[in-house]
């Protein structure tokens, strides 16, 4: 029997692959690195976190203190010298800063602990993978292009946030410092909702594309693509490569791809029939980041109470994401045998349901903690 140890639990990604662990497999003795006060209270976040993925009680009952790693990678030495960690046979690293704010523990935790606890891991014996979750942003993409999957950045790239710039800048001190890790990187592209729960997981960036229809404007043209994935479908990918036949170094998006990422027309129109209204895009107009600055007056009144402030910050980040037109080739995943992803217009009813209550600020603060 493996052991997993997985970070990042209490989140977005990390939740949705333990909700898998939970409900589909039972060879797995698992091991959870959770911030808390004490290991109950882990246990309690942790089920807070199942609860939003539909894990039935019974499940959660067996959640145990022995599950619990207690500890935070901002402090990794709290836990760094658990004798545990010398059983770990695999290692699922999807704990971050995922943030797009000036979040003071970017570089804390996902650089100056993810390299500590990848250092203390590389010691491991019988440690057979260490697959670490980062994004297929941290190349800083050309625009208008499909990115291969490579170990390679350019070494003058700019980047958009620091968590991006984070995430590559881990990558290499890894491969360089710790060249015994049986490392294998997931780069996943844009994760956005649940197949089947919609937005109830996570609003995390789903109210961007609201936002921009609501605006009747954005920096993208309807034309421009984006690659988006359900976080289902990573989780997924993520348990197939836990296990695969990959190589020490490898690098594997998780992605959309080419073929089955979408043009802002088409979300348009599946939100549109999800709201039961006509799509804005007869109405729509690409503008520059300096025709949203002088709508700054008007966005109380398009969205409610807001921090306007906030509000232009996210659309110059995220229009400028969106301006890239870029897709992240998917080969590898496809060629291990992981079935083609779902489109996103496939399953954005779910999400535009799950948050029909929420206001896009309220949407909004889970990517600007």
């Amino acid at each position: 029997m493996k052991t997993l140890l997985i970070t990042g639990v209490t989140g977005f990604l990390g939740g949705a692959v333990f909700e898998k662990v939970l409900n589909e497999q039972n060879d797995v003795k698992v091991l959870l690195l959770v911030r808390a006060s004490d290991r109950q209270a882990a246990i309690e976040r942790v089920k807070d976190n199942m609860r939003k993925f539909s894990v039935s009680e019974t499940a959660l009952a067996r959640l145990s203190e022995e599950h619990i790693l207690l500890g935070d990678l901002a402090t990794p030495e709290s836990f760094l010298d658990d004798p545990r960690l010398d059983g770990v046979t695999h290692v699922l690293n999807s704990a971050a800063i995922a943030s797009f704010g000036n979040n003071p523990l970017i570089w804390k935790v996902n650089v100056e602990g993810t390299l500590k606890f990848a250092r203390r891991m590389a010691q491991v014996k019988g440690l057979q993978r260490f697959l670490h979750v980062g994004t297929a942003m941290s190349c800083a993409p050309d625009p208008d292009s499909l990115v291969a999957e490579s170990s390679e950045f350019h070494d003058r790239a700019e980047h958009l946030v620091d968590y991006t710039h984070s995430k590559s800048t881990i990558e290499r001190l890894m491969r360089e410092q710790c060249p015994t890790l049986p490392l294998v990187i997931a780069r996943p592209s844009i994760v956005v909702g649940h197949t089947r729960f919609g937005c109830r997981p996570s609003s995390s960036i789903f109210w961007v594309f609201s936002m921009a229809l609501m605006l009747q404007k954005f920096m993208c043209s309807l034309d421009d693509r984006i690659d988006v994935i359900p976080v289902d479908y990573c989780a997924d990918a993520l348990l197939m490569l836990i296990s695969g036949n990959l190589a020490r170094g490898e690098v594997v998006h998780i992605s959309a791809g080419e073929e089955h990422s979408v043009r802002f027309a088409d979300i348009d129109f599946a939100m549109a029939a999800a709201l039961e209204k006509a799509p804005v895009s007869d109405k729509y107009a690409q503008v520059s980041y300096e025709t949203l600055v002088k709508m700054r007056r008007e966005l109380k009144g398009i969205f409610g109470p807001c921090n306007e402030r906030l509000m232009l910050k996210a659309m110059r980040l995220y229009g400028a994401f969106a301006m890239l037109n870029v897709r992240f080739s998917n080969d590898k995943l496809l060629r291990l045998g992981m079935p083609k992803p779902p489109r996103f217009t496939d399953y954005i009813d779910r999400c535009v349901q799950t948050t029909r209550e929420l206001t896009i600020p309220e949407q909004m603060a889970v990517d600007f903690k």
